[in-house]
C-alpha cells in the first residue's frame, strides 16, 4: 500500500523503516550510528530475568504506572467548592470511542452520595394508574437492553464562547464521554404503571441533596429513554449514579439525573430551577430560550493538541479525533490543516452509531511547518458543524450552553499545539 506525501509516491512502510534505522541512533546522525546496536533488543532486560506479578496481586484491574498521566482533571477556578463542579474526561490520551469509566467525566451539583443497591427505591407517581415503587431487585427482573450512547454536558466548550480561553482538548471538549449502558426501557417502567391520557410530561428527580429535577416530554420518554444500572459491562460508578441512573440519549447531560429516586407523570413541564434560571441559553439581547435539548453535531481533534504535540518530527501523521451528535448518526467529518481555507475529508474508523461517539483519522503527512487544524462534522440529518462565527450570529456572545462551534489547534513547527481562535 502507498500513500502520496510531498507530491511524491512513497511507501508508508518503507519510510517508518528508515525512521526506525536512524532511531537506532541518535536523530539526525549518519549511517554508522544507525548500525549500532540497541541494548534493547540485543540484551537481555530486567523485565525478562524474573518472574513478574502473580494473578492475586490486583483483584480488581488497574493502568499500569507508566499510564498515570491519563486521568479525569478539574479546572480549580471553575467553581468555588468541588463538591458542585465538574472534571474532564482526558479525551485527548484514549483511542476509540468507549470511555472507561475511571476516566469519564463527573459533574455533580451537591457532590457523589453512596447509595447501596438494598436501600435503593425508585417511586412511580403522579398520572398514573397505579403508583410504585421498585428496588433494585425489582428493576433487575425487567428485560433489559444494551446500548452506546455519549453524555455531554451542555456546558462542554461553554467558556470557549468569548475566545480561546483553555489549552487542552481535555478541558475545552472533555466534559463528554461514551459508554455501553445496561438497563431497562423507562417506556416499559411506565407501561407497569399505566400512564393516564391526560400524561404528557415526565418529572426526574435524583436520590442526592440536589435533586436535581428536570421535566422530559412523553415523546421522548416513550421513546429511547433507559434507567441504567450498568455501564461497560459493570456496575455503575458512585459519581455516575450508582446503583441506578437516567439515560436521556443525544440529549444534555444534566437530564440524565443519576442515583434516579422518583419519576412523576405531569400534564406539564415542572419548569424546576435546572430548566428556567439554569440550562437555558442567554441571547444577545438578553432574553432566553428553553428547551435545547439536543445536543447539535460537533467534533475535535484529539491529537495533534495541546496535550498532544507531535513528537516524532516531520513525516507520516495521523490526525485523531472525535466527533457526535445528539440528533443522529455521523455522516461525514472533514480536516482542514490551514485554519478551514481548504478542507479534507477524513475517514471513519467505521460507520457512524446513532447518539454515540465516532472516531476519526486522517492519515497525511507533516513537513514541518505550522497548521492551524479544525475538524467539521455532519451528521444524517445534513447539518453542519458551524464556525464560532455563524454560533455568534445567532446567539450572540451570552451564551454558556450548547457551544458546538469549529475548534483551532495552532500547531508549531516544533510540533506543539496551542487553542486558538479562527472563527
Amino acid at each position: 500500500m502507498s500513500e502520496t506525501f510531498k507530491g511524491k509516491s512513497t511507501s508508508r512502510r518503507a519510510f517508518l523503516r528508515g525512521a526506525a534505522a536512524a532511531g537506532a541512533g541518535a536523530l539526525g546522525a549518519g549511517a554508522a550510528k544507525a548500525a549500532t546496536p540497541d541494548p534493547l533488543i540485543t540484551e537481555t532486560q530486567p523485565w525478562a530475568r524474573g518472574f513478574g506479578d502473580g494473578v492475586d496481586v490486583t483483584p480488581y484491574g488497574l493502568p499500569i504506572r507508566f499510564e498515570d498521566d491519563v486521568v479525569r482533571r478539574n479546572v480549580d477556578w471553575l467553581t468555588a467548592d468541588t463538591i458542585s463542579s465538574i472534571n474532564f474526561t482526558p479525551i485527548h490520551a484514549l483511542e476509540g470511542t468507549i470511555t472507561p469509566q475511571g476516566c469519564a467525566f463527573e459533574r455533580h451539583h451537591s457532590g457523589a452520595i453512596e447509595l447501596a443497591k438494598e436501600d435503593y427505591r425508585l417511586m412511580i407517581n403522579g398520572l398514573v394508574e397505579t403508583p410504585l415503587v421498585f428496588t433494585y431487585a425489582d428493576l433487575e427482573r425487567f428485560p433489559r437492553e444494551n446500548h452506546v450512547y455519549f453524555c455531554e454536558c451542555a456546558a462542554n466548550t461553554g467558556m470557549e464562547w468569548a475566545g480561546a480561553q483553555l489549552n487542552g482538548a481535555q478541558f475545552t471538549h472533555g466534559m463528554i464521554h461514551n459508554m455501553e449502558y445496561t438497563g431497562v426501557s423507562l417506556r416499559t417502567i411506565l407501561a407497569e404503571a399505566g400512564v393516564k391520557p391526560e400524561g404528557k410530561w415526565v418529572y426526574v428527580e435524583g436520590a442526592d441533596a440536589s435533586s436535581n429535577g428536570r421535566s422530559i416530554p412523553m415523546e421522548k420518554a416513550l421513546d429511547d429513554v433507559l434507567v441504567a444500572f450498568k455501564a461497560n459491562g459493570e456496575a455503575l460508578r458512585k459519581e455516575h449514579g450508582y446503583p441506578v441512573r437516567l439515560v436521556v440519549p443525544g440529549w444534555e447531560g444534566n437530564m440524565w439525573v443519576k442515583w434516579l429516586r422518583r419519576i412523576e407523570v405531569t400534564d406539564a413541564a415542572v419548569q424546576s430551577r435546572e430548566e428556567t434560571s439554569k440550562y437555558t441559553d442567554t441571547l444577545e439581547d438578553g432574553t432566553s430560550r428553553k428547551w435545547t435539548w439536543e445536543m447539535d453535531a460537533k467534533s475535535v481533534v484529539t491529537s495533534p493538541s495541546p496535550q498532544a504535540p507531535i513528537t516524532h518530527g516531520q513525516g507520516p501523521l495521523v490526525i485523531s479525533g472525535l466527533a457526535w451528535s445528539g440528533r443522529g448518526a455521523i455522516t461525514r467529518v472533514d480536516v482542514s490543516k490551514d485554519g478551514g481555507k481548504t478542507w479534507e475529508t477524513a475517514r471513519l474508523a467505521k460507520p457512524g452509531e446513532k447518539m454515540a461517539l465516532t472516531r476519526f483519522y486522517l492519515d497525511t503527512t507533516w513537513d514541518g511547518k505550522e497548521m492551524l487544524l479544525q475538524s467539521r462534522a455532519m451528521d444524517e440529518t445534513g447539518y453542519v458543524q458551524p464556525t464560532k462565527t455563524q454560533l455568534r450570529e445567532v446567539r450572540g456572545l451570552n451564551s454558556i450552553y450548547h457551544n458546538n462551534c469549529i475548534q483551532t489547534w495552532w500547531v508549531k513547527p516544533n510540533g506543539e499545539a496551542e487553542n486558538v481562535e479562527v472563527s
